[in-house]
């Protein structure tokens, strides 16, 4: 579903992602982990067509995002970690906006968008302005509206930020009934419990590189993940 190869991306002499390659197959919960400064928002940003690597390909369902970005986009709902929001618009009217945005009738999504905001238990705060909502409930919103038009991937960098712990519980069944829909869930998050609770695989990714990918059941296999991912990032510092 995801095929990312030979990704590089620079800036001047920085180099921010280095000769990295994945591959994400249909249904899976992909973990990208990795310290501040490793590269990850970097490469997501990239995988959701908002910026352009230095060399490298990034193909989202066989579609190639580099030369069909319009195509390619349509079928991803993108979570960034600081998600802006037009918070005199009510949530309908942001879900219906969104809509608009990927060519979708209101009517086609508005049952599955109804039946997500009950989910999250915003059904009764649809149509309040977003400016009074809270944070957590702004963060659930982000959420709905990257899932609106049903894309097949959803990428979304830090999730669980600025959640309860009920909430946060919604959130990771939420991925695994869209893995189960045979939807693909790419995350980042410092919160290495929430990837060895969510994800069928991860990778961790340092200065730039892969360090190390695999299921995340045997990546803990032999030590506890924490140790791993310090093991493979902080030796060097």
């Amino acid at each position: 579903m995801i095929e990312i190869r030979n990704l590089t991306k620079k800036y001047g002499d920085f180099t921010a992602v280095d000769d990295l390659s994945l591959s994400v197959a249909r249904g899976e919960i992909f973990g990208f982990l990795g310290p501040n400064g490793a590269g990850k928002t970097t490469t997501i940003r990239i995988l959701a067509g908002l910026s352009l690597p230095t060399a490298g390909l990034v193909t989202v369902g066989g579609i190639n995002m580099l030369t069909d970005a319009v195509k390619a986009k349509a079928r991803i709902g993108y979570v960034p970690d600081r998600p802006y929001l037009y918070e005199k618009l009510t949530g309908r009217e942001l879900l219906q906006f969104v809509a608009n945005l990927y060519h979708r009738e209101w009517a086609s999504c508005e049952e599955r968008a109804l039946e997500m905001l009950r989910y999250f238990d915003l059904a009764d705060w649809v149509d309040a302005r977003i400016e009074n909502l809270s944070h957590g409930m702004k963060q659930k919103l982000v959420i709905v509206s990257a899932l609106v038009h049903d894309p097949e991937i959803l990428i979304i960098d830090e999730p669980m930020v600025g959640l309860d712990a009920f909430a946060q519980r919604q959130v990771r069944r939420l991925f695994r009934r869209l893995a189960e829909e045979q939807k693909t869930v790419f995350l980042t998050t410092h919160t290495l419990s929430v990837a060895e609770a969510v994800c069928d695989r991860i990778a961790i990714l340092h200065r730039g590189k892969v360090k190390a990918t695999g299921p995340t059941a045997e990546l803990r296999q032999e030590r506890a993940l924490e140790d791993f991912f310090l093991e493979l990032t902080y030796d060097e510092r």
